[in-house]
Formats: C-alpha cells, sequence, structure tokens
C-alpha cells in the first residue's frame, strides 16, 4: 500500500508506512440511499477501503490550519443530479448576498463516493459534501471529516426540520456504525421508497393504484409490461415488504443483530424478488448491478422502456431532468402483501442533504452558507424546482405536491424511523443474494442463512 502523505506533524506516534491492510467494512456506493443512486463494482469497493484507511490514519490532523483570508471561497461536491440546477440557483443567489463564492463541483451519482474517498485520501476534501445513508458515510464521519452539528441544531437550527428527520440523521449511542453520539449532517428533503408507474405500458391508474402485491405482478403479466430494481436498491425494497409482517421495532432488532433473520417477514419479503421473476415480470429476468444499476434503471423507466421500477422520492427530480416532458407517471407506496399483518411502511431516510467539513479552511462560512441553504425559503426553492419533498414541516404539509410526488409523500407519515441500519456486510450479502436468488442459484433459505452469517460477522 502507498503512503498517503502523511503531514509531518501528524506522524508521531504513527506505525511506518506502508501499513498492513486490516480488515475493513466493505463499503456500500450509490445512489439512495442516501438517495439512493447506487455504485457497486469490487474495484470501487477496493478503492473506498484504500481511502478509509488514509482518511483514519490523519485522523484529528487538520488539512488547513491557515485563516480565511481574502475572498472567501467555498466548493461543495453534489452527488444529485436532480438537485444540481437549484443548487446551482441557490449558490449564485448567496454568492451575490454574501459575497461569498460558491462552486458546485457535480460528478454525477455514479463518480461521487469514489471521488469523495480518493478526496479524503489526498486531504483534498470539499468544503461541503452531500451526504448519503449512514452506511456509506460513516467512515467519513468516524475519520474526522465531518463537523458535529448537534449544537447548532440544539440551539435553534432544529426548528428547520421534522422531529422525524432529526431523529434519522442524529447518531445514537452504541450504533452498530461505531460513529461517535452526535449530527454530521443536515437535510432539506425528505425520502421514502416505493414504485414508479407508467401507466400507458401497465394499466394501472394514480386513482386506483394496486391494492396488494399479487395485484400488481398480475397488472404487469396482463400488459407484458416488465419491472426493474437494482441491486443497489434492493435492501430497501426488502426492508419496506418484510414491515408487512415486522414492526419497526422488530425490524431494528434484526439489523442490531438481536433476532434471526431467518424469521417469516424476511423470507416474505424475499419471496416476491422469486415471485417477480416467475411471474416473467422481471425486466431481463435478473436484477441489474454494477456501477450504474439504479441511474440506468431510472434512466430505463423516464425513457418509457419500462413499465414500473422501484424507486425513492428523488427519483422524481432526476425524471425532471432527464426527460422533462415525461409527465405522465406516478407513484405508489408498496402495496400489501397476501397474509400481512400490518400495514406496509416505507423505509425512511433524510434525503438530499448536506455535510461541513471542519478541516476546510473557512468551516465557519461553510456552516454559514448551509444554514441559509437550509432556511424554509431556501427548501421552498428546492421542492419547487427539483421536486423534492421538503423536511421542513410546515413546508411539507402546506407545499402543494406535484401529482408525481403523491404517493411518496403519502408514506411519509408512516415511514419507518430507525436508529441503526444494515452493516456493510449485511447490505453487500442482501444485494449478492438477490441477485442469485432471481438466477435461480440459491433458495430463500439460502439467502436468509447467507446474511445471517454476514450479521453474525458483524454484530
Amino acid at each position: 500500500m502507498a503512503s498517503y502523505g502523511v503531514h509531518r506533524k501528524c506522524r508521531a506516534g504513527m506505525k511506518k508506512w506502508p501499513l498492513p491492510h486490516p480488515r475493513l467494512p466493505k463499503v456500500r456506493t450509490m445512489g439512495t440511499n442516501l438517495s439512493a443512486r447506487g455504485t457497486r463494482r469490487r474495484t470501487i469497493i477496493a478503492a473506498g477501503s484504500l481511502a478509509i484507511v488514509g482518511a483514519l490514519a490523519l485522523a484529528g490532523c487538520s488539512s488547513s490550519g491557515e485563516p480565511a483570508t481574502g475572498d472567501v471561497g467555498l466548493t461543495f461536491m453534489n452527488q444529485s443530479r436532480g438537485q444540481e440546477a437549484a443548487l446551482t440557483q441557490l449558490a449564485e443567489q448567496y454568492t451575490k448576498k454574501t459575497g461569498v463564492k460558491i462552486t458546485i463541483d457535480t460528478p454525477g451519482p455514479a463518480d461521487y463516493l469514489p471521488k469523495l474517498q480518493a478526496k479524503a485520501q489526498s486531504r483534498s476534501m470539499p468544503d461541503v459534501y452531500s451526504s448519503f445513508d449512514a452506511t456509506q458515510m460513516a467512515p467519513f464521519y468516524k475519520a474526522g471529516w465531518a463537523m458535529d452539528l448537534s449544537a447548532e441544531l440544539n440551539a435553534g437550527w432544529s426548528k428547520n426540520f421534522s422531529p422525524t428527520v432529526l431523529k434519522m440523521s442524529t447518531f445514537q449511542e452504541g450504533n452498530n456504525l461505531g460513529v461517535k453520539p452526535g449530527s454530521y449532517s443536515v437535510h432539506w428533503e425528505t425520502q421514502t421508497y416505493g414504485f414508479l408507474i407508467n401507466p400507458a405500458l401497465t394499466g394501472m391508474s394514480a386513482e386506483k393504484p394496486p391494492a396488494t402485491t399479487t395485484e400488481f405482478i398480475d397488472a404487469l403479466a396482463a400488459k407484458k409490461a416488465k419491472f426493474s430494481i437494482a441491486a443497489s436498491q434492493t435492501p430497501n425494497i426488502i426492508q419496506g415488504l418484510a414491515s408487512n409482517w415486522l414492526t419497526d421495532a422488530e425490524i431494528e432488532a434484526t439489523l442490531n443483530g438481536k433476532v434471526s433473520w431467518k424469521q417469516d417477514g424476511w423470507r416474505n419479503a424475499f419471496q416476491f424478488l422469486a415471485d417477480l421473476k416467475k411471474a416473467g415480470v422481471l425486466a431481463n429476468n435478473s436484477i441489474p448491478g454494477g456501477q450504474d444499476d439504479h441511474p440506468n434503471v431510472e434512466s430505463s423507466f423516464f425513457t418509457k422502456s419500462m413499465g414500473a421500477i422501484f424507486d425513492a422520492a428523488p427519483g422524481v427530480s432526476v425524471g425532471l431532468r432527464t426527460n422533462p416532458e415525461f409527465q405522465d407517471y406516478f407513484s405508489a407506496g408498496l402495496p400489501k402483501a397476501p397474509g400481512s399483518v400490518h400495514d406496509p411502511r416505507s423505509p425512511g431516510i433524510p434525503g438530499k442533504g448536506a455535510v461541513i467539513n471542519p478541516r476546510g479552511k473557512h468551516p465557519k462560512e461553510a456552516l454559514a452558507f448551509v444554514k441559509w441553504l437550509t432556511e424554509p425559503e431556501q427548501q421552498a426553492v428546492f421542492a419547487k424546482t427539483a421536486r423534492i419533498l421538503p423536511s421542513n414541516p410546515e413546508l411539507l404539509a402546506g407545499t402543494d405536491i406535484p401529482g408525481q410526488l403523491e404517493g411518496f409523500a403519502a408514506g411519509v407519515k408512516t415511514m419507518q424511523v430507525m436508529s441503526t441500519t444494515f452493516t456493510p456486510d449485511v447490505n453487500t450479502a442482501i444485494k449478492a443474494e438477490s441477485q442469485r436468488l432471481v438466477l435461480g442459484e440459491v433458495t430463500v433459505d439460502d439467502v436468509l442463512a447467507t446474511i445471517q452469517a454476514a450479521q453474525d460477522r458483524t454484530s
């Protein structure tokens, strides 16, 4: 392993390079999740591990201790294609207002996490960067690349966000990712999951969406329409489907390794994937993986070649950018499953938002910019321009929700709110085993056994 160019002041007490490669958790790359935009190649995972090693070695060593001098410039590395236009508009407005120049760097969803990992490795992290789900962001937080915003939130900033979003973005004591308790990100979006459906291809309607998973599959089969889900999104659909039989507390207990994955709720959730394949409605009889898996699935839908896909609310903003002329589609929450004991509930995560680099040259100015971005007036711009569900409770209650978002918005009140998430090993196992299941290489029981083994390794 090559040297990471550690600053001389940070070398005291450190072992000489190269260090032996420790066993690191595999890092999930996007999507989704956090919104949800997945990158999944082994080479990227390996690159992520290298970056994390470098970042961990540098924990506690500032990339720049110099005070701000002259004109202040900040860089925001943005993951989301859907919010790029709104973010650029707001950045220009902020520059006119304050004189602080904001540069928006949008590598694209597939390249975002590898680039961020490379930035951590080279100690050239941006001043502000997009947040993802907890599994993906935990290594950056643990390495010291994120400002703990708890004190600022407790001092009144929290009023801009719903209590649910705040809870989902806070790491509690003893969390299964080993992150120090605190809040390291703020979010101007609320994110739920469900289906995007093209009525012209499926015969389904927003006025009467399929009431059960069986009706959903039968409607697709009747029209010979196809459904697609990216491997990167399988953990989310499985968690959502399992809620037909499991309470939030029972799901959380599984994710924390306290109860077995071999419960009927998880078994029935994976069976839905097998049923899609059996009915002949799964596109290409497979679950696509790889670096661009979810962007490719979304592209197939917004170019009107796919009847339905599993997606998150941010997919609507992607559609606006991909094919703004395509408006005749709708979103729907996950339907009930036959024999369910609960109404299904979408996994909930904080959506688009920001993390502040405390080691940048201008952390105070970066904090001021992010505070401004999360004010209700700016959240309203994101909601209108990028078609996202805001995190401000008053905006969420009073905003005119575009028709394409109504199904996702309906799931906000009942969404799952977890204080934990999948461990990296479990997340990887779900993606791989879902693909193997629909290819006929394993049974549902085999899938659960493999996932339980992954859980046991990390619990």
